[in-house]
């Protein structure tokens, strides 16, 4: 059984693994590199702060007590708006619903935050995550978020209305 938690800056920890884990396991999938975030980027204060991004929403997946997945919710430039982010399902879960209920959460918060649309990037040829965020109700806007770090693939933008 899957069950959901919200973090906060006091769980950073469990966000630390879960990232970490994230980009070592999917680096093509995401804009940040793990070497970004190792070193001297992996700071206490440095993971609280991305928890405590205000108006975020960020919640941990777990399967008989161990954390197995994560994603993020939160605002940027246009109030409108909302983006999921940091969005990710360790490979032994993944085909179990634990991303439908990752993303579920994450849209249920953006409706309730007031948001008339919520946005997402994805890279090129993730098809998998294309087929996951579509029967969430996201399609693609034709628009493109920038290229992904290793300069070959493009973050292309899906998007879905909320509320009525």
């Amino acid at each position: 059984m899957v069950e959901l938690v919200e973090v906060g800056p006091e769980d950073w920890r469990v966000w630390r693994e879960l990232r970490l884990r994230a980009l070592a396991e999917a680096p093509y999938a995401f804009k940040s590199a793990l070497a970004e975030w190792q070193g001297d980027g992996d700071r206490e204060q440095r993971w609280r702060d991305r928890l405590a991004i205000p108006g975020s929403y960020n919640v941990v997946a777990l399967v008989d007590g161990q954390p197995v997945g994560m994603a993020s919710g939160f605002p940027e430039d246009d109030p409108d708006v909302v983006w999921l982010h940091s969005m990710w399902v360790d490979p032994a879960r993944r085909g179990k619903g634990v991303g439908d209920r990752l993303v579920a959460a994450v849209v249920a918060w953006a409706a309730r935050s007031g948001a008339r649309a919520m946005m997402l990037g994805v890279v090129e040829g993730n098809t998998s995550a294309e087929a996951l965020y579509a029967r969430h109700g996201f399609s693609y806007t034709g628009e493109v978020n920038g290229m992904m770090p290793d300069g070959v693939r493009r973050d292309l933008a899906m998007a879905r209305p909320l509320g009525a």
